[in-house]
């Protein structure tokens, strides 16, 4: 499915990549098991019930992705991961979160302006209810 979606989209931005990489819990996994230190395929493999030919097409996207880097040590092949990717991922989520945490400040301000002048804070009303019973 991952080739598929690379194929179709290509070329995917770098930011692209790293989040279609990261939607994968078990890349996310294999991520987490990095951010330790250096792993052969077998140690990555390890805590999965799969084969590790599986694990290696897990590599390969987070490889593409360049969140990861394979390197050469004689018959060792050890994956580390790659600080920068997931960085440009941070800073373009911060830039939301900015954005969120400033609006809910404002809404912070009007409640408690709310609550100055004596008025109770709205309340959440329940969703309508269609004819047929289910809620719009």
């Amino acid at each position: 499915m991952v080739n598929y979606i690379c194929a179709v989209i290509a070329p995917m931005d770098r930011l692209s990549l790293t989040f279609s990489a990261l939607a994968d819990p078990t890349r996310r996994a294999i991520l987490a098991q990095l951010s330790s230190g250096p792993a052969s395929v077998n140690d990555l493999a390890a805590p999965f019930s799969m084969s590790l030919p599986a694990v290696s097409k897990h590599l390969k996207v987070l490889e593409r992705a360049q969140l990861i880097a394979r390197g050469k040590e004689a018959q060792w092949r050890p994956c580390e991961i790659k600080a920068a990717p997931l960085k440009e991922a941070t800073d373009w989520m911060e830039q939301y979160r900015q954005f969120w945490e400033a609006r809910f400040d404002r809404l912070d301000e009007y409640l408690k302006e709310l609550q100055a002048q004596g008025k109770p804070a709205p309340e959440k009303s329940a969703p309508k209810r269609r004819r047929n019973g289910s809620s719009k």
